[in-house]
């Protein structure tokens, strides 16, 4: 194999190289193998022509394509490694030779991956992230589960913010009722910030039995074009209003909201810690992301390849639409529930679709300048780690992903490690 890579740009060239006559010889005698038994050919058994007379019936040429094809994908495969590049696109190839008994010369058109120059990636100063939990945060937890389990009483009072309210209501432009603004016996938390703004606020005072016209302004970029912006009034029944009873913060309720907890003082140390946990996950991956963003700014990509924004774009694209249909979402139930379409989900996915190309880049690198290997066992591992998230059997999961796969994200999540273990807060 003679392989020749020249370039013609920054990221592109062409890669010219030989399929041996040896190889087209035995890939035309596979192909021809194939084709001759479903072949006619007067005077002779259904698939036994002799080869040369169907090089004289048909032309040996017939032969050609299905045997470039056979023998094309390993011959650029070695092209490619003889040459040392790493193509991030799909090649053009053109035919330059296909003399019989002479190799066969081809050229691929291709951009590569653009050279990276690493930057400093250990030991950045990142910002100094709050990991206290104080008492008052777990107060306010404590609060937040007390609120979860009240209960909603009647009152015969006036209402207040934080009560609920059951109502009818039906909303008007003008004189005219409008689709979608009518409900009965609705129950609205005053203060919920559930409805458009201004709506809830109008209720703070009214009783059990009164009526109130609500006036509203909805605002420039709701979701109803007809009613973006536009004055409503509101024709509001109130049938009830309900107070909120807290329960008492004691040994009872402790048990109560959680089984593995006898009292009080133990709820409180758990939620301490799960509070802990949370906001240590969060600086983590604080100090993660500053850290890395830090080492992508300090690298030189030269000349990012457009082909490899797009590609991520549409791997993100890919992800996602994956990730809905796990929960059992199509892509067209996506975009039918969201209201979008399909380019609308590729804008989207475009945002910063340069800066996670470029982040990959570098930590490929950082993985070649750190000699980053990997062991069969932090492969089952990863294995084991996958099936957990995904409740799945471990053994669907080697089916599911190549070891490449796996040894390529083990490797990053190690590059990654490298330039977050050695970060420093301050």
């Amino acid at each position: 194999m003679t392989a020749n890579w020249e370039k013609t740009g920054t990221n592109e060239g062409v890669l010219t190289f030989e399929i041996s006559a040896e190889t087209m010889k035995a890939e035309m005698d596979n192909v021809f193998k194939k084709v001759r038994k479903n072949i006619n050919v007067p005077g002779f058994r259904k698939g036994k022509v002799p080869r040369h007379i169907f090089n004289k019936t048909y032309g040996e040429e017939s032969l050609f394509e299905d045997a470039l094809n056979a023998a094309l994908p390993d011959a650029y495969e070695a092209a490619v490694k003889e040459a040392g590049i790493e193509p991030v696109s799909q090649p053009k190839i053109d035919i330059k030779s296909m003399e019989k008994g002479q190799p066969w010369v081809m050229t691929a058109e291709v951009t590569v991956k653009p050279e990276v120059k690493l930057g400093e990636y250990k030991n950045l100063t990142v910002e100094k992230q709050d990991r206290e939990v104080t008492d008052a945060d777990v107060e306010d937890a404590l609060k937040q589960r007390q609120e979860r389990h009240a209960e909603l009483a009647i009152k015969e009072d006036a209402a207040v913010e934080g009560d609920t309210v059951v109502i009818d209501y039906e909303g008007f432009l003008g004189n005219e009722a409008f689709e979608g603004g009518k409900d009965q016996n609705h129950s609205l938390e005053l203060g919920s910030n559930s409805f458009i703004p201004g709506f809830e606020e109008q209720l703070v005072g009214v009783k059990a039995g009164e009526e109130k016209d609500v006036v509203v302004t909805f605002p420039e970029d709701y979701q109803a074009a007809d009613l973006a912006g536009k004055e409503a009034t509101f024709k509001v029944v109130v049938h009830e209003v309900k107070a909120k009873e807290l329960p008492e913060l004691d040994d009872e309720f402790a048990k109560d909201v959680d089984e593995t907890v006898e009292t009080l003082d133990e709820l409180k140390a758990k939620i301490r810690k799960e509070l802990e946990d949370s906001k240590n996950a969060a600086a983590d991956e604080a100090v993660q992301d500053e850290a890395i963003s830090k080492a992508v700014e300090n690298a030189e990509v030269v000349d990012l390849p457009y082909v490899m924004v797009h590609d991520e774009v549409h791997r993100q694209m890919d992800l996602f639409l994956n990730d809905m249909q796990r929960q059992g979402i199509s892509p067209e139930l996506y975009y039918q529930i969201t209201g979008t379409t399909e380019q609308d989900l590729h804008k989207q996915m475009e945002v910063d679709a340069d800066v996670r190309t470029k982040t990959t880049l570098v930590l490929e690198e950082i993985i070649k300048a750190e000699n980053i290997e990997v062991t069969e066992e932090e492969i089952a591992e990863e294995i084991q780690t996958l099936a957990g998230q995904y409740n799945m059997d471990a053994e669907r999961v080697r089916g599911l992903v190549s070891n490449d796969m796996l040894t390529n994200d083990i490797k990053m999540k190690k590059a990654m490690a490298i330039v977050t273990d050695s970060a420093v807060e301050a």
